[in-house]
């Protein structure tokens, strides 16, 4: 049997090794998520981003826009994130959180005067660990119900 806490704990492992997830702010462009590498400081919220200042979701995030995240680690988990998204020029988070991912969209490095951070605090999620196996297609295809075996496998958990 999973507890929320043990589903919880592998969706912040998953997302720190995985961590490209779709992010989408109310009012941006109809409404469509980007591709965004999450960046974990902590084990929990926040989950930080590195945005240029002239992206659209950037001007929507610095009006204090709500945000959901949808994330899948293929073979691990999914999951819907919610949260707060606000825009952070923190020059000593900057530093801190600097990778090689994100020194691949800025020219002049961590001096690129268009760095943003944008800051997701995250309120809650819905995970759901993949329930995906052979022995499950196998009941299906047999006329049991495969549900039994996912039952424990999902977890709405505040961030």
């Amino acid at each position: 049997m999973t507890d929320a806490t043990e589903i919880e704990e592998k969706f912040w492992q998953a997302l720190k090794d995985d961590g490209i997830v779709m992010l989408g702010v109310d009012g941006v462009e109809n409404g469509f998520a980007r591709p965004m590498a999450a960046v974990i400081d902590e084990k929990r919220s926040p989950i930080w981003f590195f945005a240029s200042s002239d992206s659209a979701i950037v001007d929507k995030a610095g009006s204090g826009g709500t945000a959901i995240a949808t994330f899948a680690a293929k073979g691990k988990l999914y999951a819907s994130i919610q949260g707060r998204l606000s825009v952070s020029q923190d020059r000593a988070m900057i530093d801190k959180l600097w990778n090689p991912g994100a020194a691949a969209w800025f020219e002049d490095g961590k001096d690129d005067p268009k760095i943003r951070l944008l800051r997701l605090d995250a309120d809650n999620a819905e995970i759901w660990l993949d329930g995906s196996s052979l022995a499950a297609g196998v009941k299906s295809l047999l006329g049991i119900d495969p549900k039994e075996d996912y039952k424990d496998k999902q977890a709405n958990v505040t961030l």
